[in-house]
């Protein structure tokens, strides 16, 4: 509860009850489907730990693409295709 409101409601102005619980449900998705959590290897919940990138030249490839949710106030990362 703590996360949410300082990740999401402290920096949200919430103008009815549609709009909260838009914001509610987008925070939850986020944070048990795509935020990096501090635990093993800051692996998600629900999902395996990703096969770690030995190849050098792979690694200086790696193209990343931010994805705004919220207007701004949580971005996801994911590679590019």
């Amino acid at each position: 509860m703590q996360t949410c409101r300082h990740e999401l409601l402290d920096r949200t102005s919430i103008w009815n009850q549609h709009h909260l619980l838009h914001a509610l449900r987008e925070f939850e998705q986020f944070y048990t489907a795509h935020r990096p959590h501090q635990g093993i290897a800051n692996a998600r919940p629900l999902h395996p730990l990703p096969a770690p990138i030995t190849d050098l030249a792979r690694i200086a490839g790696l193209d990343i693409r931010r994805r705004d949710r919220l207007g701004g106030i949580l971005h996801e990362y994911r590679h590019a295709a």
